[in-house]
């Protein structure tokens, strides 16, 4: 196992039981997928990706103070 996914791990292991779920279940989908480049993607999330992509397009983005706070919390 190479030290960038062992530090990965160790971070993972610190969240809630359902992000850990969320992000496992995406790691599995890449590693069994035999192009790791595609991602299966949800109609709720493909909804949720367009509807930013608008947001962006407007110049509507998340204030840096609500960021800053959110990778706080993540350890970023």
């Amino acid at each position: 196992m190479t030290k960038l996914l062992e530090r990965a791990i160790a971070i993972v292991k610190e969240l809630p039981n359902d992000d850990q779920d969320a992000l496992a279940a995406l790691v599995l989908s890449i590693a069994e997928d035999s192009d790791a480049s595609i991602v299966p993607l949800d109609e709720a999330t493909r909804s949720a990706i367009r509807e930013g992509l608008v947001q962006a397009e407007r110049g509507e983005f998340v204030p840096d103070d609500v960021v800053a706070e959110a990778n706080k919390r993540h350890g970023i």
